[in-house]
């Protein structure tokens, strides 16, 4: 059976959950090994390869590039967004939507970066030390998604010279998100010519 004739439930069980286990294991081990970022604290981590890839605990209460983060709204809104974008791939997936190749694996990149991410949210918060005594609802607020894997890029810090050249610190669900939505773009282009394809065999007999 291939991955477009593959009902929804098997697509989950062979690439997203395997993917899932990848990025919570990789963020309980970087929360358990590494102190969490502070105001007088540097941020936490060792040197892959020194001064290029490093593995560092970062908390990121926003989305991409960090955005929102340390706003007392962030939390909150992107605990729903990615709620909301979880039934908006279901109602399409049930319309059928995604019916090729590269949008089936779309789909299931994308379910594993939104469950790790809305993980993260729901979790984490607890999980901090310094809000054990809080409020659940104070807690839930203090969730935020655990990154940790930063690079630095050729010709970056002239893009953005506050970076230093190191982009955003990210992690194994957000490069599932940024995969997926390239093959969703790509998906998007191939199928108008599929389309004018099938209109050109039609047209010939």
């Amino acid at each position: 059976m291939g991955l477009m004739t593959m009902p929804l439930k098997k697509l989950l069980l062979v690439l997203t959950l395997p993917l899932y286990l990848l990025d919570q294991a990789t963020k309980f081990w970087t929360v358990f090994n590494y102190d969490p970022p502070g105001p007088q604290r540097p941020v936490d981590g060792f040197a892959i390869i020194d001064g290029w890839f490093h593995w560092v605990r970062i908390h990121n209460q926003g989305v991409a590039f960090g955005m929102g983060n340390g706003t007392s709204w962030a939390p909150v809104v992107f605990l729903l967004v990615p709620i909301i974008a979880l039934v908006l791939l279901r109602v399409f997936w049930i319309k059928g939507v995604f019916h090729n190749l590269g949008s089936c694996i779309a789909v299931a990149l994308l379910l594993c970066g939104i469950f790790g991410n809305l993980t993260d949210r729901l979790i984490q918060g607890f999980l901090l030390e310094a809000y054990k005594t809080e409020s659940f609802w104070t807690r839930l607020c203090e969730g935020y998604v655990v990154d940790f894997v930063l690079v630095k890029l050729p010709l970056y810090d002239k893009i953005v010279p506050s970076s230093g050249g190191w982009w955003p610190a990210f992690n194994v669900a957000d490069s599932c998100i940024c995969i997926a939505a390239v093959l969703l773009f790509m998906s998007g282009l191939r199928e108008p010519k599929e389309g004018v394809a099938e209109k050109s065999k039609t047209g010939s007999k």
